[in-house]
């Protein structure tokens, strides 16, 4: 969900089959227009998101990427579910305005998303805002305001209060991710893995009250209001769930890259956190506590388990580069930046970086 100027030509935009999506839609009381026809937004290397034209209006269409998914990822039945209900409490979510949960249609469940238009900082800041301390200061704050605002939710309040498994989240996740490295890793770093993994078990921290999570929360999953750079949406649920707002924080944290990290983090392209001029990150980790009122004393175990996560779904893109499930040429590095992530982390474990 971005400008047009972030749209692929309809020739290079991956084609879906438009004639089932529009006979379904059909079935349920909506019309998909086929003038403008629908073009695939430019950004991202996972879902697929189009602009199409819903009974005369704009809206997205998003799926899960083409070829065999982990199970429980690109989970559109669960985005779906957050996006029909959390805006009655943020005004920065879009509204989820339908769910296909026939995969028989175009391959996979897809949902028809409300449209936002603004801008949207991806890999690069624009030149008029890039190396400016005070857009820096501003996108800095609008970042842990907006990330603190989604912790502080009332989910029973919008019905969501059944997301999720809240207890035990940390074990979870530290068990899940392990597996997931394990699966995905490069040939020569299982001593990286067993040496965080077992760093991450040993020092597991308790799990601070449950919040709401966005679970992927950085730069490129905000739409901006050009003129004060406000949040107009916050896009991307799949991985919404409840657990500690730490973990949360903690993996927008992952993309807050700083000049004299190591390449792989300047090389994964994230969150041009550099150009923007973002705070440093101890000075982030501070406000965000003074935002929620959340204790940070314990905050390096979860900087590390996301640091973790983070290298890890680098290995997973990486793998299916790999193993020829895509073709797609960005995925190429990715196994080589997540090796490079897994070691950073290694660092942190050690106390030899934050």
């Amino acid at each position: 969900m971005a400008p047009e100027t972030g749209l692929r030509s309809v020739a290079d935009s991956v084609p879906l089959d438009w004639d089932a999506v529009r006979t379904h839609l059909a079935a349920h009381g909506h019309r998909l227009d086929a003038e403008p026809p629908p073009r695939q937004f430019a950004g991202g290397l996972a879902n697929l998101n189009y602009l199409i034209h819903l009974d005369g209006k704009p809206a997205v269409l998003r799926r899960p990427p083409m070829g065999d998914l982990p199970a429980g990822a690109y989970d559109m039945a669960r985005e779906f579910r957050i996006l029909s209900r959390l805006p009655d409490a943020l005004p920065f979510i879009a509204r989820g305005l339908h769910l296909c949960d026939d995969p028989s249609i175009i391959g996979q469940r897809f949902q028809i998303i409300e449209y936002r238009p603004g801008l949207v900082i991806r890999e690069h800041m624009p030149p008029d805002l890039a190396h400016r301390p005070e857009i820096g200061a501003r996108l800095s704050h609008v970042l842990l305001e907006t990330i603190a605002a989604i912790h502080a939710v009332d989910t029973k309040a919008v019905g969501l209060d059944d997301l999720g498994r809240p207890e035990g989240f940390l074990a979870r996740a530290v068990a899940g991710w392990r597996k997931r490295g394990l699966a995905a890793m490069e040939a020569g770093t299982d001593a990286l893995h067993h040496d965080v993994g077992t760093w991450l078990e040993r020092n597991i921290v308790p799990e601070g009250p449950p919040g709401l999570l966005h679970n992927d929360f950085k730069l490129n999953n905000i739409i901006l209001n050009p003129d004060d750079l406000s949040p107009r949406a916050v896009v991307d649920w799949d991985q919404g769930t409840r657990g500690d707002p730490l973990f949360d924080f903690a993996t927008l944290l992952t993309y807050w890259v700083h000049a004299d990290d190591p390449q792989p983090m300047h090389d994964m392209a994230q969150m041009p956190a550099v150009e923007a001029c973002l705070c440093p990150r101890q000075e982030a980790v501070a406000e965000y506590g003074r935002l929620s009122g959340c204790d940070m004393s314990n905050f390096l175990f979860h900087r590390v388990l996301a640091m973790y996560k983070l290298a890890v779904i680098f290995l997973q893109l990486g793998l299916r580069y790999r193993s020829g499930a895509t073709q797609e040429p960005r995925y190429a590095p990715l196994t080589g930046i997540g090796t490079g992530i897994l070691e950073f982390t290694h660092e942190i474990a050690q106390g030899r970086a934050f």
